[in-house]
């Protein structure tokens, strides 16, 4: 017995958007793979310093790509399991931003001149080990220039998340009470 009324509305919902991520996920994983290529002329990691950014688009859309799965194919297949697990991975995610540590006076290998693996540890206030520029600047300048774009974007992506855990948490609750025995 399927879902019926405002849960089919919402089960189809939740299936689109998550449809939507999923593609998402699946285009950030192609294009930090052509990155990676364009590069270093190969998809093998030889230095993964001088590999970050191709990785880290690689590793968000594989989160992005999975979770967008289960919530889709819950979604479609009305399954309490994988809605439920949608639900948690969401709501960790939302729990995980803001949660960045490092390791004092220590900066990412990629900002030493000469990159050796962990040249960066203990390297912040040394002048002839990094590279005076970092990428926190050329980042803020690029934030700074485009804030309205941040100012916009940063609510409406939580928003979108906490709006796909009400939607798992409804059709949860929907797909639970056609399961019961009366």
């Amino acid at each position: 017995m399927g879902v019926e009324g405002r849960m089919k509305c919402v089960k189809y919902l939740l299936f689109f958007f998550n449809f939507i991520f999923w593609l998402c996920g699946l285009a950030l994983i192609v294009l930090g793979i052509l990155v990676q290529v364009a590069l270093h002329s190969t998809v093998v990691i030889n230095n993964v310093s001088a590999s970050s950014a191709p990785l880290v688009l690689i590793v968000v859309g594989v989160i992005v790509f999975f979770i967008a799965f289960f919530g889709c194919c819950g979604a479609w297949k009305e399954s309490y399991c994988m809605v439920t697990m949608f639900s948690i991975l969401l709501g960790l995610i939302i729990a995980w931003k803001g949660k960045f540590g490092s390791v004092k006076d220590s900066v990412p290998d990629s900002c030493c001149i000469n990159v050796t693996a962990g040249c960066g540890q203990g390297a912040m206030g040394d002048a002839l080990k990094i590279h005076q520029t970092g990428c926190e600047t050329v980042v803020e300048k690029l934030l700074k220039k485009n804030i309205m774009w941040v100012i916009i974007a940063a609510p409406v992506i939580a928003f979108l998340q906490i709006m796909g855990i009400i939607f798992a948490c409804m059709l949860m609750g929907g797909i639970r009470s056609g399961y019961e025995v009366m």
